[in-house]
């Protein structure tokens, strides 16, 4: 019977970790994520898993790292600069093609920054954050509801295709409470992994290393890792779409900004506005062919980030000139409001801002 509970996302992701058959977390306090290592100090021995708090962010993903060295289902979680430590980490652990997930809650930055929402983590997280030529397969929640479901499918991807996955999202979603419907029905793939160093009884010994000497051995590695993402490519990509069939504005969002997003399609409908909202669910592999698409359609785009512009770089590739790409953003632990993204809208169409944040919109007079 499924369980409604009126939860974080945070604590909405140790549940979904839970129901994904999780073996291990291994993390270190930071905030705005602290309710995840709370939630799994508890639920990871009650489902006769592994919890440690290690003694930094270094220290737990290079657990993580041997733990999925031995074919377990390993987690971590930490925020934006708790991440940046674990670069080096997450790089090795691509190169050995082992899966894990890692969980980050935004914050705003650079440096410490703050610990309010922020999304200037999206280079970081699609591109490559360490070194090489690797990426993290990338799923991005707008809801606890989403944490919850997300979190299953990341560790289902990790292990199809051997490769880091990662959640991203911010403080808004890890904060905020919401109703969680954990209804459990989650069909978990159980992918052999001939290749862990579980012991070698009766075959020869897995030896993973991520060193090594030989150019041309090296160089098919990354051929081999690169063929694993053009796959995912063809087969991950993952969006939702609000609105757009007669749209002529298309506003692209992902995590907790496309939700105030929604709100502004509604409003803009409202006005006569044909406003609708494309929300990238899996940030790598990108929905760069449907976001082509929609540019063929004659259709204009306006990218809302909480950041100075990442995303907005990805969204101009797909859409390569075809189509005009505006942004729109907010940084350093700023939301934008529903109210200023509105205005943006409003310029588009060329009419005058409104000023007032709630209740009854008046036309400026100046």
């Amino acid at each position: 019977m499924a369980t409604r509970k009126l939860i974080k996302g945070n604590a909405a992701i140790c549940y979904g970790a839970v129901a994904a058959r999780c073996d291990a977390f291994f993390g270190y306090p930071i905030t705005p994520q602290n309710e995840v290592p709370e939630y799994m100090s508890e639920l990871m021995p009650a489902n006769k898993g592994v919890f440690i708090q290690a003694e930094s962010e270094v220290s737990a993903i290079n657990m993580v790292y041997g733990a999925a060295c031995a074919g377990k289902r390993a987690m971590t979680s930490s925020s934006s600069p708790g991440v940046s430590l674990k670069q080096e980490g997450i790089s090795y652990i691509a190169a050995c093609e082992l899966p894990c997930v890692v969980v980050n809650v935004q914050r705003g930055g650079p440096g410490l920054g703050n610990t309010l929402p922020g999304q200037a983590d999206y280079f970081q997280a699609v591109k490559g954050g360490g070194h090489g030529d690797y990426k993290l397969l990338v799923l991005a929640p707008w809801s606890g509801q989403e944490c919850y479901e997300f979190m299953p499918l990341a560790f289902d991807l990790a292990d199809k295709y051997r490769n880091p996955a990662m959640i991203l999202t911010d403080a808004i979603i890890g904060q905020m409470l919401e109703p969680v419907n954990m209804h459990g029905n989650f069909e978990i793939v159980e992918y052999p992994k001939t290749w862990a160093t579980n012991g070698a009884r009766g075959r020869a010994h897995n030896i993973i290393n991520s060193l090594w000497i030989d150019p041309e051995v090296m160089e098919g590695l990354n051929h081999r890792i690169q063929a694993k993402y053009a796959a995912a490519q063809q087969h991950e990509v993952r969006f939702h779409e609000y609105m757009t069939d007669d749209a002529e504005l298309v506003i692209v969002a992902y995590g907790s900004p496309a939700r105030i997003c929604r709100t502004v399609v509604d409003l803009a409908r409202e006005e006569g506005m044909r406003v609708g909202l494309f929300r990238p669910i899996t940030l790598f592999p990108f929905p760069s062919v449907q976001i082509a698409d929609l540019a063929g359609s004659n259709k204009r785009f306006l990218v809302v980030e909480m950041s100075h512009g990442q995303m907005v770089e990805d969204v101009r590739l797909a859409v390569n000139g075809k189509a005009e790409v505006e942004f729109y953003g907010r940084s350093g632990g700023a939301v934008p409001t529903p109210t200023e993204i509105l205005n943006v809208v409003r310029a588009s169409f060329g009419k005058p801002p409104v000023v007032s944040h709630y209740g009854t919109r008046k036309e400026a007079t100046s």
